[in-house]
């Protein structure tokens, strides 16, 4: 894929001066003029082929994966090979994400066009037909296990992956963990969304298999981040929070374990608990 950054984007991050008030007596009032590092938002719109396809509120960060991850969510492109040229043009009132197909549009590209922008926390914004909100993901049937303890470590790693995040504390993140590696990747954005279409970007520009992984969240799991999960072919998805009803069926029918609540003193299992070892329902976790 040809890459062209046309203009600077704007800083994914930025200070804003507040006032601060302190329940300790001695800093109750920060004195005006004082910042805080908040993430900035952005408006970024999708082009392929010289028509206009979405708009999505984002960190602009990691654009590029998010071009591909998109792509690849939508079910445009098959791979990244399929991206012929991508031109990254800022302007005023946002950046677009120019993008040139090596062959013609698939029909989901037609099936699925938006015509709404969507917020930083929808996935789902502007979908002509109410079929697509549910439509099944691709099928993952891959028999990988993982225990108990590879899960909490997975998430209690995954902070030190999000350096965006600590500063600002606002933003989501999604990583690819693999057994015997650890966590291979990882993207921040404001939205849950784009930060998993970043991290399906990412690895697929890089090669990464996440046949034999897991994709860590750090929000809650709705339908779409399931159809995501799929398209990047990860059997096991860990979220900090819960899932939805709607999250929990497309999981059992796409063959994913669905994995949530997952905290420092354990997690719930809504879906093929067959995959991880030491934790099936119904028996007592084995002791580390």
């Amino acid at each position: 894929m040809k890459s062209l950054g046309l203009g600077p984007s704007p800083s994914p991050v930025r200070d804003v001066s507040r006032l601060a008030w302190r329940r300790a007596a001695a800093a109750r009032l920060l004195a005006p003029g004082t910042s805080r590092p908040v993430p900035e938002e952005t408006p970024i719109a999708f082009s392929y082929e010289g028509a206009a396809y979405a708009v999505m509120m984002a960190t602009p960060a990691d654009l590029s994966d998010f071009a591909v991850g998109f792509s690849l969510s939508e079910r445009i492109i098959a791979s990244p090979a399929d991206l012929e040229s991508l031109e990254t043009v800022s302007t005023e009132d946002g950046i677009l994400l120019r993008i040139t197909l090596a062959n013609q549009p698939a029909s989901a590209y037609w099936e699925r066009r938006r015509y709404l922008a969507g917020p930083s926390g929808c996935g789902l914004c502007g979908l002509e037909s109410l079929a697509e909100a549910a439509r099944l993901p691709p099928s993952v049937t891959v028999g990988v296990c993982i225990t108990h303890k590879d899960i909490l470590d997975a998430m209690a790693a995954l902070p030190a992956w999000q350096p965006m995040n600590r500063l600002t504390g606002a933003l989501h993140g999604a990583a690819l963990w693999l057994p015997e590696k650890g966590i291979v990747a990882a993207r921040e954005d404001v939205g849950r969304h784009n930060a998993l279409d970043k991290l399906i970007g990412a690895a697929s520009r890089d090669g990464i298999d996440a046949v034999g992984g897991a994709v860590l969240l750090t929000s809650r799991v709705s339908v779409e981040m399931i159809q995501k999960a799929a398209v990047l072919g990860a059997p096991i998805l860990v979220a900090v929070s819960a899932p939805t009803a709607l999250a929990v069926r497309v999981a059992e029918a796409a063959g994913i374990t669905l994995v949530a609540v997952a905290r420092q003193d354990g997690f719930e299992i809504f879906s093929h608990p067959d995959r991880v070892l030491g934790a099936e329902l119904g028996q007592p976790a084995a002791a580390d």
